[in-house]
């Protein structure tokens, strides 16, 4: 019994985890990727402001931090070519 009640636990959990893994971004090699000075600059155009966070993630750069509209932004980027991946724009 204790172990179909784990087992119905480890499920529940499952797809809130899931739902937190970051995209796929590149499969193309570091020595390949912008520098981080450069993809910086990047996200600036972009318009993004107040980073917090700015951190490889996976095969991405990802930032936290507010657009030009002062929403909180979570975005994940291409690191080779700067193209916005993945983004979740708040309030």
């Amino acid at each position: 019994m204790r172990t179909i009640a784990l087992a119905a636990a480890l499920l529940a959990v499952l797809p809130a985890t899931a739902a937190f893994a970051s995209p796929k971004c590149t499969s193309e090699p570091k020595d390949k990727w912008m520098s981080e000075e450069a993809m910086k600059a990047k996200i600036a155009e972009l318009g993004y402001q107040k980073i917090r966070t700015f951190e490889i993630t996976g095969s991405c750069y990802e930032i936290y931090g507010y657009t030009k509209d002062d929403k909180r932004a979570e975005v994940y980027f291409n690191p080779v070519t700067g193209a916005i991946v993945k983004s979740e724009i708040g309030d």
